[in-house]
């Protein structure tokens, strides 16, 4: 129990440094305001793509490590994804203050699914602890498949506001991916 306790926060800080080392090379002017912005969204998505990753994995290879780990750590990697997806907005507001301009550039699509997804997402972080899965029962369930939801209006938003969308078209592959395996294995 203590060995899985410490993994736990040793996950926890791996899934931070990139958040840390972004943040220091923004401060530093290592990287633009658009490359923090740019990176922020990606490790959002990715570690987004990682959490619905797990019951696939769990699926195709239910007694691999690698699955279990996933498994274990989904809702660390949900957390961690809603934890870059705000810092990603708050880059972004950081720079954009004033809010009326904010507000003419949030009329954009590309960037009406970005705060379509956050808004999505909120709720979704605020009920990830234990307590929140008691208390909703089978209702915490059904709010949790709006993931899906935000997960399709996130990579909307990453490929469309993007100057640069290869990786957001390799993690938008890779989720479609996740969602066969999850079709392909209910019909069976």
């Amino acid at each position: 129990m203590l060995r899985r306790k410490f993994s736990k926060y040793v996950v926890w800080a791996i899934m931070a440094f990139p958040a840390v080392w972004i943040m220091a090379r923004y401060a530093a002017d290592v990287i633009t305001y658009g490359g923090a912005v740019h990176e922020t969204g990606l490790w959002s998505a990715g570690f987004l793509v990682a959490a619905l990753w797990a019951t696939p994995l769990r699926r195709i290879l239910p007694k691999a490590r690698l699955s279990k780990f996933v498994v274990f750590h989904r809702r660390a990697l949900g957390v961690a994804s809603f934890g870059f997806a705000a810092l990603h907005t708050g880059i972004y507001l950081w720079r954009k203050v004033p809010l009326g301009r904010v507000l003419s550039e949030g009329i954009r699509p590309d960037l009406m699914a970005g705060w379509i997804a956050l808004a999505i997402f909120i709720p979704l972080a605020l009920t990830s602890h234990t307590r929140a899965v008691r208390a909703m029962g089978k209702s915490w369930n059904v709010l949790h498949r709006s993931v899906y939801i935000a997960a399709a209006l996130t990579f909307a938003h990453a490929i469309f506001s993007s100057g640069r969308p290869g990786l957001s078209y390799i993690l938008l592959g890779i989720w479609a991916l996740a969602i066969l395996v999850r079709v392909i294995k209910v019909r069976r």
